[in-house]
């Protein structure tokens, strides 16, 4: 008699903990080219998140009857707050961070089973958390260097973050609204968002602001991931497509009132999400066609989100709702089992 078990068949060497690891790395460039044009504010909130995941971790795994050491050393807690910390102000008051890492360790992961049971991402969770409870703290970004002329140490920064002043510099000199953010308001105003774009790019290098040069060290790493397999290139091909597509429609219709291909795709978190974010194997689809589909269904909605939404970037929220989306999706596309006939 023959014993037959059950799928999968397949193995390889591939472990939740090395592909967190492989995104960790992926994810250097950007964090030196972010230090090197906001400060050191960055890596205070990436200390104060990891303290934040540790004792949360901790905790949770506690109450939930869970051995800690294995499950807070698989680096999946870690790679949630630095998704997390990439979306915050560098400058940020200390308890943004702190509340917003919680918020997603608790209620994005924990509350559900832990790693693997989550429907939601944890990361973009913790970040929507942060963008509705507190606007006025989301919305004020450490202007770069090339803007501010003024970079802060590693003691200012923390100064800042944990009193909200320096002494002898004025606030007003170091904060200010990001491009997306500038092209907002200037619409409200009813100027030109070519202008407003031309404004944001001038004197800069190959055109890009300091938010495009950290999306240009972002599809780096992510390029590295793809090649060495660590995500499938159906999510950012997906979501940079659709979203290159809708804004070069709109541009080329009416250019005066939305923005070219080239800004959309390279200011706020647009390359941070389309590598590091919709690529979570958990949350995301897992068919071939329907990572295709939930990725290009992102775009859509952060270009949507974008134009004619409330928040500027909308990263956050198109994540979520195509979450939501994620069984139907995996259920009308799944592939045919090899063998079939029609």
């Amino acid at each position: 008699m023959i014993q037959t078990t059950s799928s999968p068949f397949t193995h390889n060497n591939q472990s939740v903990r090395k592909v967190m690891m492989q995104v960790q790395i992926a994810a250097l460039p950007a964090l030196l080219t972010h230090i090197y044009l906001f400060g050191f504010g960055i890596v205070i909130q990436w200390m104060l998140a990891i303290a934040t995941m540790l004792v949360v971790e901790y905790i949770m795994l506690k109450l939930r009857g869970r051995p800690v050491l294995p499950f807070i050393t698989d680096m999946s807690a870690l790679i949630t707050i630095t998704g997390l910390v990439f979306c915050i102000p560098p400058e940020a008051p200390w308890w943004i961070v702190v509340s917003g890492s919680a918020f997603a360790l608790i209620f994005g992961k924990h509350l559900y089973g832990g790693l693997g049971y989550n429907p939601f991402n944890p990361a973009m969770l913790g970040y929507a958390f942060l963008l509705i409870s507190f606007p006025a703290q989301m919305t004020q970004w450490t202007l770069p260097l090339d803007l501010s002329g003024h970079a802060l140490n590693f003691m200012q920064s923390a100064h800042y973050i944990f009193t909200g002043q320096i002494p002898g510099i004025s606030l007003d000199a170091l904060t200010g609204a990001t491009p997306l953010n500038a092209v907002r308001n200037g619409l409200s105003q009813g100027i030109d968002v070519t202008a407003t774009v031309l404004e944001q790019t001038q004197n800069q290098l190959f055109g890009l602001t300091s938010w495009g040069w950290v999306n240009v060290a972002f599809m780096l790493g992510g390029l590295w991931m793809i090649i060495s397999r660590a995500i499938s290139w159906q999510f950012p091909v997906g979501f940079l497509g659709a979203l290159a597509l809708i804004s070069f429609v709109f541009n080329q219709y009416d250019p005066t009132v939305y923005p070219p291909t080239s800004f959309m795709l390279f200011t706020g978190g647009t390359m941070l999400a389309a590598f590091f974010i919709i690529t979570d194997p958990v949350t995301a689809s897992t068919t071939p066609k329907g990572k295709f589909i939930y990725a290009c269904g992102i775009g859509v909605l952060v270009y949507v989100i974008r134009q004619w939404g409330v928040f500027p970037d909308g990263i956050a929220f198109a994540i979520i709702l195509m979450n939501m989306a994620v069984p139907l999706i995996d259920q009308y596309t799944q592939p045919r089992v090899f063998g079939h006939q029609r």
